[in-house]
């Protein structure tokens, strides 16, 4: 087995670390329901377009508590908004404004009563 020099060795390291960290930041994150009511539809669009394409949950619900992981392929466009639609009512609630480049993890939180809305970002 042929060694590599120290000073390559450690390039190879450090190229290598760069490529993940730029990878480090795609756009998939974990949305967490803490709304305290079943989402049936999410929507994710670039922020402050009036446009909000499919609905990412297809055929499945997302019940209070629950978690999943969408995927997110369009990385050009970091700064995203989200809408869900509940189930019980069809009413809607839009955040504004994720940077999902950095974000990892959404919980959106929603008090119907004040209609205060809140999301945590980790």
């Amino acid at each position: 087995m042929k060694l590599l020099p120290r000073n390559l060795l450690l390039s190879l390291m450090t190229s290598a670390f760069l490529t993940g960290a730029a990878f480090a930041g795609d756009a998939d994150f974990t949305l967490l329901n803490r709304t305290g009511y079943t989402l049936r539809e999410v929507y994710i669009s670039p922020s402050h377009k009036n446009s909000w394409g499919s609905d990412r949950m297809g055929k499945s619900y997302l019940d209070n508590g629950q978690s999943r992981l969408f995927k997110f392929a369009d990385k050009s466009y970091c700064k995203q908004d989200l809408k869900v639609v509940f189930d019980d009512d069809d009413s809607e609630v839009v955040w504004e404004d994720f940077d999902l480049c950095e974000i990892n993890k959404i919980t959106l939180r929603y008090n119907r009563k004040s209609g205060n809305v809140s999301a945590d970002v980790e």
